[in-house]
């Protein structure tokens, strides 16, 4: 199993310590480093400045919102971090919620997963540069047609076009995050891998059937089955008090399943829904709602943090690492501070 890193949000600004984290983690061997955006800052530019100084290290987003670039965009940004890198970027690209998709990019939400399909279809076409980039989809139209336009004036002199730039990699890997079974399935099928947020080892049978059914319909050009990736993301706390260790983790899971989504269109909550905390998940969001953010993460049970995260000493950690490497997952990206990815790292070898 590999391990990555994960640098979260920023706030204020760049998390403390990350640029220093990161140049350790490629001297330590960790496989990858993984960036995210939501509506603040961006996924692209931190690895292009963090990168610079690593030598070995995966680059990953996690992910892109596609909602806040054309498919385009967001493939000549891959190809010119992949030139930068040497070859070491990896494509997350996610399509959040509503909420986000709709308030903040100003781009409709509905219909996601045909949306995506279309998205990758277009990022690879870019990639493969074999032939000018054309595309007439419910979502995308290249060159633009007026009628695809919905009443915008066009000149109708759009060209299809190939990259300028010669990609590094025409097979540059892509990722999907997904958390709902039918966008699992998908990742499996048009995907290089996958890029889940609650992760259990309780689910992985489930986990492991959806992404059969995906790979059942993948198509022959598609990297084999057995080089598809799971990359998921696990909060890692070492802590010799399990409780105070799973504290630092609750905030994180009442945010995700009380705040990040409308009331009954949160897909995270979902997601922990089917780990069998639907109980739980009221309370949660409840407190959440009404502003109680502290009882909100209380209200989390220390059985959830357990399911989808690594808690307590070290060497409880190294015990429970045991069940997540009989899963699917490929590699664990810690979410955590510089004792927790080394905790891990001593734990995998």
């Amino acid at each position: 199993m590999r391990i990555g890193i994960h640098t979260g949000y920023w706030s204020a600004g760049p998390p403390p310590g990350t640029a220093d984290a990161v140049v350790h983690a490629d001297a330590l061997g960790v496989d990858s480093v993984w960036t995210a955006e939501a509506y603040g800052s961006d996924a692209l530019t931190p690895l292009a400045w963090w990168g610079a100084r690593t030598e070995r290290i995966r680059l990953g987003t996690a992910v892109v919102q596609m909602s806040a670039r054309t498919p385009t965009a967001t493939a000549m940004a891959a190809m010119t971090l992949d030139h930068l890198s040497g070859g070491r970027f990896v494509l997350g690209l996610g399509v959040s919620g509503p909420q986000v998709v709709e308030g903040w990019y100003g781009q409709p939400y509905p219909r996601p997963l045909a949306r995506t399909r279309e998205y990758v279809d277009i990022v690879r076409q870019v990639l493969a540069r074999d032939r000018p980039v054309s595309h007439d989809g419910s979502f995308y139209t290249l060159p633009l047609t007026a009628e695809a336009a919905g009443g915008r004036a066009v000149t109708g002199l759009g060209k299809a076009l190939r990259s300028t730039v010669h990609p590094l990699r025409s097979d540059l890997p892509i990722h999907l995050a997904a958390e709902g079974p039918k966008n699992i399935a998908l990742a499996a099928e048009i995907a290089d891998g996958w890029l889940p947020l609650f992760y259990s080892p309780r689910l992985d049978d489930e986990f492991r059937s959806l992404l059969a059914d995906g790979f059942a319909r993948r198509a022959d050009e598609r990297s084999a089955v057995e080089d598809f990736e799971v990359s998921a993301t696990v909060p890692v706390v070492v802590d010799d008090d399990v409780e105070k260790a799973a504290d630092r983790v609750r905030p994180f899971l009442a945010l995700y399943i009380g705040g990040m989504g409308a009331k009954g269109a949160n897909f995270h909550r979902d997601a922990v829904e089917r780990l069998g905390y639907g109980e739980a998940c009221d309370e949660i969001q409840a407190h959440y709602l009404a502003g109680d953010r502290d009882r909100a993460a209380a209200a989390v049970p220390t059985s959830l943090v357990e399911d989808v995260a690594l808690v307590g000493p070290a060497a409880k950690i190294r015990a429970d690492l045991a069940a997540w490497e009989r899963t699917a997952v490929t590699t664990i990206v810690v979410q955590g501070d510089a004792a927790a990815v080394e905790a891990v790292v001593h734990a995998a070898r």
